[in-house]
């Protein structure tokens, strides 16, 4: 079916794919063009596929802890992803890709998603599962895809942190280097999880919001404003901060 979940590939078995790709080609002709051709048309392609091009659609990973404890605010977030297409389609439009861990290293991820009514079939077919947390592979998976397709923006909504958390800044550093801002939204107040998600955040040029257990109407502002942000940029997000308090609280924050 498309866009069911699918486990997120290595570097190891990206690096072997692309190895056989080439010995199914042959040998590698001789470029004729020179090296200053070959970077303007690199950077031509990249512009072309940018996220933050003028009319281009709005890209967002929403990343979602599925550990057991979970269960709960995944019910929420499902009744609430709806949310973020409305929001967005004011501004033009937004693909979310969501991408979920639970149980025993398990960490997958969706398709590009383009409808609220696929992501929540998605999402109601996703039982939480008790395990540890995977938030490094979170973010390298949101760094493999901005650098395949891009993408604007990351969301991640979670209560826990039980990783190394010097690991979790370094990638977080290579999504900064990116542009691509990371909104940490945090149920409940472990001190743990507080220290990482905000410098997450911090190095991502992102937000960090707590969010009480269960309050739907807090996290619906909350994903309101990123999906505000991913489909229509900064401006988009000032626009709506001067009526809505998430989009205050995460433009409060952003570099």
């Amino acid at each position: 079916m498309a866009g069911e979940p699918i486990k997120p590939k290595s570097a190891g078995e990206v690096s072997a794919a692309q190895a056989a790709q080439s010995g199914k080609a042959g040998s590698v002709p001789q470029a004729d063009t020179s090296a200053s051709d070959d970077i303007a048309a690199f950077v031509a392609r990249a512009r072309a596929m940018s996220p933050h091009r003028t009319g281009a659609r709005g890209r967002l990973v929403f990343a979602l802890d599925a550990t057991m404890s979970r269960q709960p605010t995944w019910d929420m977030a499902c009744a609430l992803q709806a949310d973020m297409f409305r929001e967005a389609a004011s501004l033009g439009s937004l693909d979310i890709r969501l991408v979920y861990y639970r149980g025993f290293n398990e960490c997958r991820a969706t398709g590009w998603i383009s409808d609220s009514a696929q992501l929540a079939k998605l999402m109601s077919k996703i039982d939480c599962q008790g395990g540890s947390t995977q938030i490094g592979k979170v973010l390298s998976e949101t760094r493999r895809e901005a650098v395949a397709s891009g993408v604007r923006a990351m969301v991640f909504v979670g209560d826990a942190m039980e990783e190394q958390v010097d690991d979790l800044c370094a990638r977080a550093g290579e999504l900064g280097l990116l542009k691509v801002p990371v909104f940490m939204f945090q149920e409940g107040s472990d001190a743990a999880a507080e220290q990482a998600f905000r410098e997450i955040a911090r190095l991502t040029g992102g937000a960090w919001c707590r969010f009480d257990p269960g309050a739907a109407a807090q996290l619906r502002e909350l994903l309101r404003a990123a999906a505000a942000y991913a489909a229509g940029g900064r401006e988009a997000l000032l626009r709506l901060s001067k009526t809505g308090s998430g989009a205050a609280r995460l433009i409060g924050q952003m570099k």
